[in-house]
């Protein structure tokens, strides 16, 4: 089998990605939210080799879509998502964790086709953002 990424390349796209995940579950995790480093670290994982699967075992061909794979990908996670979104009497409780879930989703796939910079970033970005926006967000629901 001709491979497009050395075996070594793999394991670092899963290492990353599973990092990356950590970094999103801790996050989560500190906030008392219900999805945390192990869904967050699973997510990531299976996109990740997903997204690997699909270019090395499907290689673009005239009847053979590899990005079939990684659109359902997104399918999948939206139903993750969807379970992690409860809904009160009020207002909707777990939006952030979903689309938490989503975006673990597309940095495990960022990592899987190699793109570590944009996983890497986007990651940053992400942890930034629920961070530092987090008290924005008791300001506006007291």
């Amino acid at each position: 089998m001709d491979w497009t990424f050395l075996p070594t390349d793999i394991i670092i796209k899963i290492l990353l990605a599973g990092f990356l995940g950590l970094l999103l579950g801790a996050e989560r995790e500190w906030s008392g939210k219900s999805a945390g480093i192990r869904t967050n670290m699973i997510i990531a994982l299976g996109s990740c080799l997903f997204t690997i699967l699909s270019i090395e075992g499907f290689p673009y061909s005239d009847t053979v879509d590899p990005s079939r794979i990684a659109a359902q990908i997104v399918t999948g996670v939206g139903f993750l998502g969807a379970g992690a979104l409860i809904r009160t009497q009020d207002h909707i409780v777990g939006l952030t964790t979903a689309a938490n879930i989503w975006l673990v989703a597309a940095i495990g796939m960022a990592a899987g086709i190699g793109l570590p910079l944009v996983a890497i970033f986007i990651t940053v970005i992400t942890i930034l953002t629920l961070i530092v926006l987090r008290p924005l967000k008791k300001t506006t629901m007291a």
